[in-house]
């Protein structure tokens, strides 16, 4: 994603409960809310009268709603629904982002026909996205625009429409992962139409491409950028592979290069969403040969996983490797961005309890992972996006999300609580050291993900909620 720190874009103050002065909520007005949907305001209102410490439960009033409150543009066109949502202080619409923005509230879907709409609408959006570009990551409102970020001067196939063009595996896979929860909650068909199942075989085709059995393919990318995190090598192919089944990659979910091309948390996350995709296909649309097609290619690059993804732990065991090139060179780290290895049960892409995953996550979580900080303020994972020591939230959510700890547990919600720097929200990232240091203070991605932490530990650990933390 491109660079950006702008504050929050929105104002107004309303007190939270008596019993807490100076902790006054950070929500817009409701007069100057983007979507509001009741089945939401009453979940908000349901979990945190069960969230015992008066600062846990303001960050959740704060954050939980930030997507609907701040980054939705709802509209509709003849009968149609129609959404568009941004990622917050950067106006364009990632993939990723709004797909994972919006998973947050699925489970309410069936509770309210506006938030129905709304889902509806981002489905159908994205579908549209990805028949203009499935290299793209990000696109504009207008689909007739050209790109308004510095992403209009890369040397690569920039259509009217596209706002940023790295591909990244994700970028596909969260829409399909959207689809399913969407479908599975609610049996509701309406986004499931002819262009939703025209982008999904683009989809397919492309994932099918990338794995360049059969040549290079179409896509190129160059940045006239001095970041080798922001350009490809090869004139715009990245580094040389051996074509082993595994989807290439050119750009990790924090939109910074790849190193080696098989990105292996995203090759996972692609197994599960296309299966995920089949179901919606099979179910929805009735279409047996598209839910085929794209089973056969999770289980083509599942087999490939299975014998090129892992790497040995240096303590007599595996793990699976971050990136690895096909030729046996391989390797370890871990970025805060999900797909993660950390994250990968958030996705549907491993069991919390696999023994291949816990020796993963452990060792991310650990001096092991070159981006792995541990300061004063907090513990946590980063990347190179922003830079060393700036541990990113969203590692934090992760690592309490896959403990059954409860002190882990607990540490965990601490670190969030005591490096929001006053803001009330989740950021991007923020200094080891010092909370005051902070990139991003309206981050929506962020902020849903805390969110979810909290409705997780609402069915998981009801008694951590109950208590101060």
């Amino acid at each position: 994603m491109l660079a950006g720190s702008a504050a929050l874009a929105v104002a107004g103050a309303m007190p939270l409960r008596a019993a807490t002065p100076g902790l006054v909520s950070k929500r817009p007005p409701v007069s100057q809310r983007r979507f509001v949907s009741k089945a939401v305001e009453a979940e908000i209102a349901r979990v945190k009268a069960k969230i015992a410490d008066p600062e846990l439960a303001w960050l959740f009033e704060n954050c939980y709603p930030n997507t609907l409150d701040t980054t939705v543009k709802y509209s509709e066109a003849g009968g149609k629904p129609d959404a568009f949502v941004i990622t917050g202080d950067i106006e364009a619409l990632w993939l990723r982002d709004s797909s994972a923005q919006l998973q947050t509230y699925v489970h309410l879907a069936p509770r309210d026909a506006k938030l129905r709409k709304l889902f509806a609408g981002l489905i159908q959006r994205q579908a549209r996205c990805i028949l203009i570009d499935p290299y793209a990551n990000a696109f504009m409102e207008d689909p007739t625009a050209k790109s308004n970020l510095g992403a209009r001067t890369d040397r690569t196939e920039m259509k009217p429409g596209v706002a940023e063009r790295k591909w990244e595996i994700d970028s596909l896979c969260y829409p399909m992962r959207l689809a399913h929860a969407y479908w599975t909650t609610t049996r509701d068909r309406t986004p499931f139409d002819a262009v939703w199942a025209q982008a999904m075989a683009r989809a397919v085709a492309t994932f099918r491409e990338q794995q360049r059995k059969d040549g290079p393919g179409t896509y190129r990318f160059q940045r006239l950028n001095v970041s080798p995190t922001e350009t490809l090598m090869f004139e715009g192919l990245g580094a040389p592979t051996k074509k082993v089944g595994l989807i290439h990659s050119m750009f990790r979910p924090s939109d910074d290069a790849t190193l080696y091309p098989f990105l292996i948390p995203s090759n996972l996350f692609a197994v599960s969403a296309l299966r995920m995709m089949a179901t919606v296909q099979r179910e929805a649309r009735g279409d047996t040969a598209a839910a085929t097609d794209a089973e056969a290619l999770a289980t083509e690059v599942e087999a490939a996983l299975r014998q090129c993804g892992k790497m040995p732990d240096g303590q007599g065991g595996e793990v699976w490797a971050y990136e690895v090139d096909g030729y046996g060179n391989a390797v370890f780290m871990d970025d805060a961005n999900v797909p993660s290895l950390s994250g990968l049960p958030l996705l549907g892409a491993a069991d919390r309890a696999d023994p291949l995953f816990r020796r993963t996550a452990v060792l991310a979580w650990s001096d092991r992972n070159p981006y792995f900080f541990s300061g004063t303020a907090a513990k946590g994972i980063g990347g190179p996006h922003i830079g060393l020591d700036m541990i990113w939230p969203m590692s934090i959510v992760t690592h309490a999300m896959n403990s059954d700890d409860e002190a882990v547990i607990r540490q965990c919600l601490s670190w969030l609580k005591t490096t929001h720097g006053g803001t009330g929200f989740m950021h991007e990232s923020f200094h080891k050291d010092d909370p005051a240091k902070f990139t991003r203070s309206w981050f929506a991605w962020a902020n849903g993900l805390f969110g979810e932490l909290i409705l997780d530990l609402e069915k998981r650990k009801p008694a951590l909620l109950a208590a101060k933390i």
